[in-house]
């Protein structure tokens, strides 16, 4: 499976942006990940979602301004991202991992596919 991340860009504080994560395999048989890492820093867990959209999980930092979502028709996923704020700046990393049924994970060492990364960059 190969995942093409997209829709990152520059971007003032407040602003939104909408990341996509189009996979070249069949997206339903995955649950979703959504990454990012900062300069000088670890990467860490953003948002993800279970194979059929009905579980996610959110890092503190982003709840309530991140939204991630999935249309497993197009193969794509999505990371709606609201009220941005200069610490958001990062490499955002979309990833999947397989399994029946598969819930999401928080642990890099659990998603098995990552795409190239999309910059994010969040200017005061």
């Amino acid at each position: 499976v190969q995942l093409q991340a997209s829709g990152g860009g520059l971007v003032q504080a407040g602003d939104s942006l909408r990341l996509s994560c189009l996979a070249s395999g069949r997206f339903a048989n995955y649950a979703m990940g959504w990454f990012r890492q900062a300069p000088g820093k670890e990467r860490e867990f953003v948002a993800g979602m279970n194979w059929s959209g009905s579980g996610t999980s959110y890092a503190d930092s982003v709840k309530g301004r991140f939204t991630i979502s999935r249309d497993n028709a197009k193969n794509t996923g999505y990371l709606q991202m609201n009220s941005l704020k200069p610490e958001d700046t990062a490499v955002y990393y979309c990833a999947l991992r397989s399994g029946s049924f598969i819930a999401t994970s928080r642990f890099e060492s659990d998603y098995n596919y990552w795409g190239q990364g999309t910059q994010v960059t969040v200017s005061s």
